[in-house]
């Protein structure tokens, strides 16, 4: 036998590394489990909580409930808010399972976020880092988690964390072994990451780092080579994100005109954001303040001054060691998608969220402990045990501020008025809790929540729609025109604004003009039901019934519960004297809505007309 090969295990030897295998396996299942109770504790105000804000857009709507809208989830842009088609397939086999139960959402969220902390504990461990158990369980409960995990809509992280972490052991693994079957899982998972929330795609420079970080030399294609593809991966990802967001979700106009400084600005300042809320979690909100930022400001400078002396200090100091620098890149790389360099629409009313920080805080989190954790023998030579007992101390306090904050999102209502209590200034919640109150039934309340959104921001082109929207519905034609008008010359994107004021001019015999604005909005947002409808109504008034069934046909793809979009089309196919087919869609109407008097009245109609009974 020579020296390089394996030295043959004896028959004790096999035994004792089945049993250590064993113990490992059984302390991972304990680990687990114990994460999973802390987290089920820290969110416990959230176990019966309900949906909130944006939530019915990633449940999944009914029009995508069939085997097609599975199949429409993967090969259809703008079937989902955003091309995520692993996360919005999640949702349609939760949806199947437990319909509209916004419970069960709850604990899947909390069961994903549980999963993600003891798989980031399973990285920390596999490298080695010091407190990898305490880091994952300050990652677990640490309050900045909560807009996360607390938030249906954000499933999105949990899931694709989830992915994230498992693709990072598979990697690790493969860098071992470079088998080829370790190599395809950690790219299957890492594809998968990336069908949950692009953010992932920062993982393989993240891999580099770590590889950097153990002293590797990057240079080695045995490194980088495997990588590439993910790059690739990475890259795809990343536009088709930015493209959707421009074109489906509306992150473009004056509101996302920066110029390439006040980016920089922003990108400064969010990364001492982002980092002091996990060091000190205070003052935590659904919606920050929204920063002015002038480049011509010299203290607006600090921030991104002081971000690059930090790196170019912990560069000089890669000699002595690599970690802190390591920790920094990781942090400040993992958020990058996130620090305003590319338009997302959340910064139309904040330039941070505790949502963007979700994955890069684990890294600082891990950093952070690992440096207590080298300090804390000092510790316990002045005080005996003082080291644990602060660990428990931490955790202990880190998952009272969860509890605590996580009780904001309980329902719609309560988390805007939160919101409010911390940033009064916030128009976007003003208008939110406005839309809450008119879908009520309490118009005056909704009117005063919109102004006081303009006392906010006397630009807000969502409140001025929102105001001419109660004034028409309330029979306020004249008055609610000018509103929509205004809500225009702020900003010409506004789909909901060229609609509303389409549905106005339709109602006062202006057909073209309305007409324009309806297929305006449908410019802006293809998808957009409501503005379909409403095309259809003026092609029918225009005496082309052809075009306007297949128009309602269309918006009946995206919103097949649109009962006056059913009856209108069954008055246009009795018309054409298609009864039969005018049946079919009365059927579906008065399945939606059972009392519905005008589909009843059709619906005898069609009868008269010979139609098949029902």
């Amino acid at each position: 036998m020579t020296g390089d090969q394996p030295r043959a295990r004896s028959r004790s030897e096999e035994s004792a590394l089945r049993a250590t295998r064993s113990t490992g396996l059984e302390n991972d299942w304990i680990v687990a489990a114990g994460i999973f109770v802390l987290v089920a504790l820290a969110y416990q105000s959230i176990w019966h909580a309900g949906f909130i804000w944006d939530d019915n857009g990633h449940v999944t709507p009914r029009a995508l409930r069939s085997a097609h809208g599975l199949f429409r989830i993967w090969f259809e842009f703008g079937a989902t808010q955003q091309y995520y088609p692993v996360l919005h397939s999640a949702f349609w086999f939760e949806h199947a399972i437990w319909g509209d139960a916004a419970a069960a959402y709850h604990w899947v969220n909390l069961a994903l976020h549980s999963l993600a902390a003891f798989l980031f504990y399973r990285v920390l461990r596999e490298l080695r880092i010091p407190g990898a158990l305490l880091a994952a369980i300050v990652f677990a409960v640490h309050p900045v988690g909560v807009e996360t995990v607390a938030w249906i809509s954000e499933q999105k992280n949990t899931l694709s964390a989830v992915f994230y972490f498992s693709a990072t052991l598979a990697w690790l693994r493969f860098d071992r072994d470079r088998r080829a079957g370790s190599y395809v899982l950690a790219t299957l998972l890492f594809l998968l990451a990336l069908g949950s929330k692009s953010v992932t795609a920062t993982l393989p420079a993240a891999l580099l780092v770590v590889a950097w970080w153990q002293g590797r030399d990057l240079r080695d294609r045995r490194l980088w080579l495997p990588l590439t593809p993910w790059f690739v991966f990475a890259a795809i990802a990343g536009v088709v994100t930015a493209w959707m967001e421009r074109a489906y979700i509306g992150a473009e106009g004056a509101g996302f005109e920066l110029s390439p400084l006040t980016r920089l600005l922003i990108a400064g300042r969010a990364l001492w954001f982002y980092a002091g809320k996990v060091v000190w979690p205070g003052g935590l909100t659904f919606i920050y303040p929204h920063w002015a930022l002038d480049p011509k400001d010299a203290s607006a400078w600090l921030p991104p001054t002081l971000a690059i002396g930090a790196l170019v200090m912990l560069f000089t100091l890669r000699r002595t060691s690599r970690a802190p620098l390591s920790v920094a890149l990781l942090f400040a790389g993992t958020l990058f998608p996130a620090l305003g360099f590319f338009n997302v629409y959340p910064f139309r009313y904040s330039y941070v969220a505790d949502h963007f920080q979700y994955l890069a805080s684990a890294t600082l989190i891990a950093g952070l402990v690992a440096a207590l954790v080298r300090v804390a023998p000092l510790l316990s030579r002045v005080v005996p045990r003082s080291a644990r007992l602060a660990a428990v101390a931490l955790i202990g306090v880190l998952s009272l501020a969860t509890w605590k904050y996580a009780a904001n999102f309980s329902d719609p209502e309560t988390l805007w008025r939160c919101t409010l209590e911390r940033n009064p200034g916030c128009w976007m919640a003003y208008d939110n809790l406005g839309d809450l109150l008119l879908r009520e039934n309490l118009p005056v309340e909704a009117l005063a929540e919109y102004q006081r959104a303009l006392e906010a921001k006397p630009d807000d082109d969502l409140a001025f729609n929102n105001i001419g929207y109660v004034l028409l519905h309330a029979g306020q034609r004249d008055e609610a025109i000018p509103r929509f008008q205004r809500a225009l010359e702020i900003n010409p994107h506004n789909a909901e604004a060229h609609n509303n004021l389409g549905v106005a001019l339709l109602e006062t015999g202006k057909i073209d003009e309305a007409r324009g604005h309806f297929e305006r909005a449908l410019e802006i947002k293809d998808r957009y039901s409501a503005a379909i409808f409403n095309l259809a109504r003026v092609r029918a008034v225009q005496g082309n019934n052809v075009e306007a069934m297949a128009l309602f046909r269309r918006g009946l793809e995206i919103d097949p519960d649109s009962v006056r979009a059913r009856v209108a089309l069954a008055r246009l196919l009795l018309h054409e004297n298609r009864a039969g087919e005018a049946r079919a869609e009365i059927n579906a109407a008065l399945a939606l809505e059972p009392a519905d008097g005008e589909a009843r009245k059709l619906a005898d109609a069609v009868s008269a007309a010979g139609g098949p009974g029902r």
